[in-house]
């Protein structure tokens, strides 16, 4: 059985990306990062926020050489 995911308000989601709560709710609206609505609140999972760090998260350019000398 997996654990449930912890639904964060606006405002905990903001805090855990270290913004403010303007740009959580302008990813929210653009549908940039998933979210749960319970009929007015909007809750956003803790995964949703890992995911969303992992996709932006930008490699070292040691990183990215190797993967190039790894394909050669």
């Amino acid at each position: 059985m997996t654990t449930p995911d912890t639904l964060l308000t606006v405002d905990q989601a903001a805090e855990r990306l270290g913004t403010g709560v303007r740009f959580v709710r302008r990813l929210i609206s653009e549908r940039r990062i998933r979210y749960v609505k319970l009929g007015k609140p909007v809750r956003i999972p803790e995964s949703a926020i890992a995911a969303y760090i992992a996709e932006r998260t930008v490699p070292t350019l040691r990183e990215v050489r190797s993967d190039f000398r790894r394909a050669a």
